[in-house]
């Protein structure tokens, strides 16, 4: 067992990096920083449909609520950058580059797991958790606390070695540690680049995310269609959005990571869309099992795939949304609707019009109609 409270802090640490992470910092266990704009967010009603966070609001005002008896949060970083994107042909669609591995959720747990048995191996009886956004903390406050970097004009934590290619975990537990010195920097200066390349417009304000008109929202997080205006901005994003991390000064000269897991899986990027319209729910389960993409399920990828033909505006690419028209789930019929309006052909206004007449769920036919409005 280390001997004392900065052997202690030092063994985790050391510990923390033989187990991978990129990053450690350790933070008290206070009431953090941004709870009061975190307040103002969802009053604002910037959270859309992740009634989540208001439901878990309170929750969010100290890691007592998570930990009981907490007075130190181990912040870890881990680096997910790998190859540079390529271009997408025609009939395919982007992928959001955290989510081209394994699931970082198992990834990341495997490695707190295993610092979390180091400290009860030193201290016996103490208690520890491992949180991997799982859980109602803060992790980019606490990561700023921990000194690991500032929060950018995206809202995204930003580290100068690692730019934002990182997940963030913590490991809390009830030990007082030694505390590394909060970052107080802002280094993202006058540049907006960030803001600019939103096709979108979802900041309201440099640090301010509307995230219901967020891509990486309406990709992932969103049950239902993204609005009508925002539709032609997703472009070729099928599973997120990384725009305004690319175009982030910070982000360009960022080792690739050494963690296999988040390697390219094959066939996820560029991810190949006018196949998933014929599979099943079992076959979605089996190509995207142990992937990120799972999260949205079966319905909120083809909704999204149809969204990105509809904006490919490929007619080559029509007979997979004709077979979205007939799904079991409303948002993909809607949205393989408005695909196939934007495509535009004869045949396709045909078959519109057709299911018009048969269609009993309301958003589809608004879909259908507003479709045919544009012949």
């Amino acid at each position: 067992m280390p001997g004392d409270l900065a052997a202690l802090t030092s063994a985790i640490k050391d510990t923390a990096y033989r187990l991978r992470f990129d990053m450690v910092g350790i933070c008290p266990a206070v009431t953090p920083q941004g709870i009061s704009r975190l307040r103002e967010w969802l009053e604002a009603g910037y959270a859309g449909e992740m009634d989540y966070l208001k439901r878990h609001a309170d929750a969010y005002e100290h890691p007592k609520h998570v930990l009981d008896g907490i007075r130190s949060i181990i912040m870890l970083g881990l680096n997910y950058r790998t190859e540079e994107p390529t271009k997408v042909p025609s009939g395919s669609g982007r992928v959001s580059r955290y989510a081209w591995g394994d699931d970082y959720h198992d990834v990341i747990r495997r490695r707190t797991r295993k610092l979390g048995d180091h400290i009860h191996e030193w201290i016996p009886g103490s208690r520890v958790r491992g949180v991997v956004d799982t859980a109602p903390l803060p992790e980019r406050e606490f990561a700023r606390l921990a000194g690991l970097g500032w929060i950018g004009k995206n809202t995204l934590l930003l580290n100068r070695t690692w730019g934002s290619w990182f997940f963030l975990a913590a490991l809390l537990t009830d030990q007082v540690l030694e505390y590394d010195t909060p970052f107080e920097e802002d280094h993202c200066g006058t540049c907006t680049a960030c803001l600019e390349v939103c096709p979108t417009q979802a900041f309201v304000a440099p640090y301010v995310l509307n995230a219901r008109r967020c891509i990486s929202y309406f990709t992932i997080e969103a049950r239902s269609l993204a609005p009508y205006d925002l539709r032609e901005g997703q472009g070729d994003w099928t599973f997120g959005c990384d725009l305004c991390q690319e175009v982030c000064p910070w982000n360009r000269r960022v080792a690739p990571t050494e963690t296999p897991e988040f390697m390219p899986r094959e066939g996820l990027f560029p991810l190949s869309l006018a196949a998933l319209f014929s599979m099943s729910e079992e076959e979605f389960r089996q190509l995207f099992r142990d992937s990120p993409l799972w999260r949205a399920k079966r319905r909120g990828l083809l909704r999204n795939a149809a969204i990105v033909l509809g904006n490919q505006q490929d007619q080559s690419q029509l007979a997979p949304l004709l077979i979205g028209l007939k799904d079991a789930e409303p948002v993909v019929r809607a949205a393989s609707a408005w695909a196939v309006g934007r495509i535009g052909t004869e045949n396709g206004f045909r078959v519109l019009r057709q299911l018009l007449a048969q269609e009993t769920d309301d958003t589809v036919r608004q879909e259908l109609e507003r479709a045919l409005a544009t012949v």
